[in-house]
């Protein structure tokens, strides 16, 4: 098969890469892929967002499966797009449509989805400008901080936590008004949960699932979870806590509601669903639903699948997905993120990358970077994973920080700490 992945990340490096060990596969192409994916096939200068380009470039190579990377052509619906036209409607598209992508396209839509399904999540309530006069009232009937989300898509800007109501408010004022554009029309303010965060991954065929490996990632720039969100500084799969009691009450209060919810609602759901959850005092709670596999969870997930991965995909295009083998790692897989200084704020862009071919015993996935030449050279903020793996998450972990040293570019920046909060458990 050709396979045609959409994105530049390293979750799509990751993909990339996991597909490229499938007997299944003849060629793997990445629209646009970076350095890294372009040592495992063929790079196409494509923007995910326009869609008769990405119909063209199916067309042109023969491209038999199409996997979407990231949440917004999902949002603004490449699947529905790819089944409307007569000569890519028979080419499965892994991903779903764009009503089922309000599930992460729109947070009223999928607070309003968990409150009908009585799935466990935060307290809240949406407004619109229309409503505006009452966003106090409501603060008030909840316990400092708060957490304003604007409802769509907004660039991993769009979640605020704040500590002092009448800051709130004017938050609350502020995206209403266009501070976010469009993805602003709507606000939910939510009640604080307080616990530790997890990610949950299943693939789903619209009828069945199956459970992919979770993770934990760490979203703040600095040591001990502080400082500014960036896109995640890195990850850990297995997570201690998830254990089966645990991962138990995941399954039966939110996984199956959720899939069950999705039918009964008449929305035929074929992809991966992020459940982003918190363990508040051993119980699970939805945080957000994603329609997409995460970043950098992909770093450590996707490695830890030791099945066929095109099968599960197969299986969600073919609808037959209760039929595939789904078969996991259970050793640690840990992945820290090296930056480019100043990110998430102002970052150089450019810097020469070396020292990629002296690690060993670990996989280089590539977040941030493009090929000048011969030359691999940074492109974004987040730059590359550094994922390693042990029969402990100590183990792993140094495995991680044994090879960054060994790459160098100008001003890099890593989190030292990877995992720090899962010691104890």
């Amino acid at each position: 098969m050709n396979i045609l992945v959409l994105g530049s990340g390293g979750r799509e490096h990751s993909i990339v890469w996991k597909l490229s060990r499938s007997r299944k596969v003849n060629r793997v192409y990445t629209g646009p892929g970076n350095a890294g994916t372009a040592a495992l096939g063929i790079n196409l200068p494509l923007d995910p967002g326009d869609f008769e380009a990405v119909k063209k470039a199916v067309i042109d190579n023969a491209i038999n499966m199409v996997i979407v990377g990231p949440e917004a052509p999902l949002v603004d619906g490449i699947h529905d797009f790819f089944t409307a036209d007569e000569s890519i409607r028979h080419i499965p598209l892994i991903g779903p449509d764009r009503s089922a992508a309000r599930l992460e396209g729109s947070k009223d839509f999928a607070k309003s989805f968990l409150t009908r399904h009585n799935i466990p999540t935060a307290a809240f309530k949406s407004f619109d400008i229309s409503t505006l006069a009452e966003v106090p009232g409501f603060l008030q009937t909840l316990t400092p901080p708060y957490v304003i989300k604007a409802d769509g898509l907004a660039a991993g800007k769009g979640v605020l936590i704040i500590d002092d109501v009448l800051t709130a408010e004017q938050e609350v004022r502020e995206i209403l008004n266009g501070k976010f554009g469009k993805a602003g029309n709507k606000v939910v303010v939510e009640q604080f949960l307080k616990g530790v965060e997890l990610s949950v991954f299943i693939v789903s065929d619209g009828n069945t699932y199956k459970l992919l490996p979770e993770a934990k990632d760490y979203k703040r720039i600095g040591r001990g979870d502080t400082g500014l969100n960036t896109g995640g500084m890195g990850a850990v799969s297995p997570v201690p806590f998830a254990d089966r009691t645990f991962m138990n009450k995941v399954i039966t209060s939110i996984i199956e509601p959720t899939v069950k919810g999705l039918k009964d609602d008449g929305i035929v759901y074929k992809g991966f669903i992020f459940f982003g959850l918190i363990n508040v005092d051993g119980n699970p709670y939805v945080i957000e639903y994603n329609a997409r596999l995460g970043d950098p969870e992909s770093e450590v997930i996707l490695p830890r699948i030791k099945s066929d991965f095109l099968d599960l995909l197969e299986g969600i295009a073919q609808g037959n997905l209760e039929e595939k083998e789904l078969e996991t790692d259970e050793r640690f897989f840990t992945t820290v993120m090296i930056a480019s200084g100043g990110y998430p704020g102002h970052y150089e862009k450019g810097m020469k990358i070396s020292g990629l071919d002296e690690t060993k015993d670990c996989v280089i996935f590539h977040a941030g970077t493009k090929l000048t030449g011969d030359q691999v050279v940074t492109s974004g903020g987040r730059v590359l994973a550094v994922t390693s793996w042990g029969n402990t998450m100590q183990e792993a972990l140094e495995g991680s920080y044994r090879n960054i040293p060994l790459i160098s570019f100008d001003n890099m920046y890593f989190r030292e700490d990877i995992g720090f909060d899962l010691k104890n458990y």
